[in-house]
């Protein structure tokens, strides 16, 4: 049986998904500062990985 929800329960669902995007909306943008952040911290050990001079006494030879 699927009734019709009812003007009042549409306002409190409309106002709910509002600010259930608002906060994901949010979340997002944390997330991508958290990425970009990251990327950077590999960039830089990566680069200070390959800026060290090669160990003598190490395998690579």
């Amino acid at each position: 049986m699927n009734a019709q929800p009812d003007g009042d329960g549409l306002l409190r669902e409309n106002i709910y998904l509002k600010a259930r995007v608002a906060q994901l909306t949010t979340d997002v943008a944390d997330l991508s500062s958290e990425v970009d952040r990251l990327r950077q911290e590999r960039e830089r050990l990566h680069g200070r990985r390959e800026a060290r001079a090669p160990n003598p006494l190490g395998s690579g030879q």
